[in-house]
């Protein structure tokens, strides 16, 4: 109660000083700066309240050391000697008069720019911008009679370096991956796309959290009605925290019900700029190794990084193994149900005799027996993942084949059924993308199987793929290039074609310009050997 009669006060305050606005009660909105310095060191105080570590290291400089001024900045994130040298810079102010160099005090523009010589120094008038400054690292400087301050760079950010993508293996191809610096970041999307149109915005989200988010495009490609639609959507947000970049996907996807993701996601760079220069949008989050990218097309999760490194026809094969990995892992469960419980006419007359033989003896009917099976190895995936990763590998590997052999022996399953659910389990990690997709469509395709048989599959399938067509993503239809169809952008779907032949980027997206690389690109041997036999 006391808390709160306090806040009042301060507000009715700070609005009789005349440097709040009366429409907004939170002090961190719209506020000015005062021309005295105390005044200001008390505001701030008050909104960030008796933190430990934020210091707040008053100080005199000038002629005779008559202007005082106060370095506010949390001790723990930034440089100890950037301080140190504002403040020698500032008192260094006695020797540029020597040298016959006057400069006066009363500008904070002059002051920026004659005497604080570090790279970024920023101006601001606003106690929000100065908050937000400290908070993110950097170091204030406010000096008594300017209603004005310097934010200037100053940050020391401890955390994780540059390293290898854990999510995104590749045999061949660049191994460097996002860190959770988003500095760091935006300087690995500049080293791979030096182009000046290459543009960041920044925009900050989260009331409590403050977090830092760059939307990054290419001008000149992206479709500008697709970059509006990104701010719009990220502008929209209000809530208190955002901790990763998945908190921005739930806020900004356009089918917030469907099982199918419709933004990508990527933790390496290589693969990130290839998605911008197809004239994508990606979303930088600070604090996570994941950067956003939209629209997200169902075909994407096929494509990996490494197709476009290797050969066409080895990597057209692979493209092709994940389109047939992701049928079997959503339904080789219900297939087995389905012919196991109602259409054994079907299964050759070997085989049936074998799965009739190894469910000899089984308790339990065939869809409760797939079931516990495919519940057994979702625990074993959830567990591997969680634990530590000596513990984890463990307890994934071991625990598969005791618990498989002991359901076995004990009569609980059939042997088949073991190959079955092993064989999507593996299956399931070659589409990493859709994994928790196949996971769900995996069940709901075993329960259909089981009680209505072939129907509740073929229902089940129909009732996906009109799911499916329906979706867009950012205004993209989900589907395409296949529906609506697209002959040109099929040069990069079920295969790869060679890469002198995809001379335009996607149609789907509305990129301004459609064309990527030069005509008549096709390598071909010289004309003449001998030129080459007398070089």
């Amino acid at each position: 109660m006391f808390k709160y009669i306090y806040k009042k006060l301060n507000f009715i305050r700070l609005k009789n000083l005349g440097i709040l606005d009366e429409n907004i009660e939170d002090n961190t909105e719209q506020v000015k700066l005062s021309c005295d310095l105390n005044e200001n060191i008390k505001i701030l105080k008050n909104i960030l309240g008796g933190s430990d570590d934020i210091v707040y290291r008053a100080f005199s400089f000038g002629e005779n050391n008559k202007m005082n001024a106060a370095i506010i900045f949390l001790s723990d994130m930034v440089k100890g000697s950037s301080v140190n040298n504002i403040m020698m810079q500032l008192f260094n102010y006695n020797k540029l008069n020597n040298m016959e160099i006057k400069v006066e005090l009363n500008d904070m523009d002059i002051i920026k720019s004659n005497i604080i010589s570090v790279g970024e120094v920023n101006k601001t008038q606003y106690i929000n911008e100065v908050v937000d400054g400290c908070l993110s690292g950097d170091a204030v400087l406010l000096i008594d009679g300017l209603d004005e301050s310097l934010i200037i760079y100053s940050r020391d950010y401890k955390g994780r370096r540059v390293e290898e993508s854990k999510t995104e293996a590749v045999v061949r191809g660049p191994r460097e991956g996002f860190s959770e610096n988003i500095s760091i970041n935006i300087s690995l999307l500049r080293h791979k796309i030096r182009n000046p149109n290459l543009t960041f915005k920044s925009i900050r989200i989260g009331r409590q959290t403050r977090t830092s988010i760059y939307i990054v495009y290419l001008k000149g490609i992206a479709n500008p009605k697709l970059v509006g639609e990104v701010c719009k959507r990220l502008k929209r947000i209000n809530t208190d925290a955002i901790l990763e970049s998945g908190y921005i996907e739930q806020f900004i996807e356009d089918t917030p019900y469907s099982i199918f993701p419709t933004v990508g996601n990527s933790e390496k760079p290589d693969t990130a700029a290839a998605k911008i220069l197809e004239g994508k949008v990606g979303i930088l989050v600070d604090g996570t190794p994941f950067i956003l990218t939209v629209p997200m097309l169902f075909i994407e999760g096929f494509q990996n990084a490494e197709d476009y490194y290797s050969r066409t026809y080895y990597s057209s094969i692979l493209r092709i193994l994940r389109f047939i990995c992701f049928i079997i892992t959503i339904l080789l469960p219900a297939t087995y149900v389905m012919l196991a419980a109602f259409h054994q006419e079907l299964i050759p007359t070997t085989l049936l005799f074998t799965i009739a033989a190894g469910r000899e003896g089984v308790p339990f009917p065939a869809i409760m027996e797939a079931g516990l099976m495919v519940i057994t190895f979702e625990i074993l995936r959830e567990a591997g993942v969680r634990l530590p990763r000596p513990i984890g590998q463990a307890v994934s590997i071991v625990g598969a084949l005791v618990i498989g052999q002991a359901a076995v022996s004990a009569g609980l399953v059939g042997g088949i059924l073991v190959i079955v659910v092993a064989l999507t389990g593996v299956s399931s990690f070659v589409v990493p993308v859709f994994t928790d997709t196949a996971s769900i469509l995996r069940i709901i395709l075993l329960i259909l199987s089981g009680t209505l048989g072939i129907f509740g599959v073929g229902l089940g399938l129909l009732v996906t793929l009109i799911h499916v067509v329906s979706i867009r993503s950012f205004g993209t239809p989900y589907l395409s290039p296949l529906a609506p169809l697209e002959k040109d952008d099929l040069k990069d779907s079920f295969i790869r074609t060679h890469m002198w032949k995809m001379s335009k980027r996607p149609h789907n997206i509305g990129v301004k310009n459609i064309k990527r690389q030069g005509e008549n690109l096709k390598p071909e041997p010289p004309k003449d050997d001998d030129k080459l036999k007398n070089v």
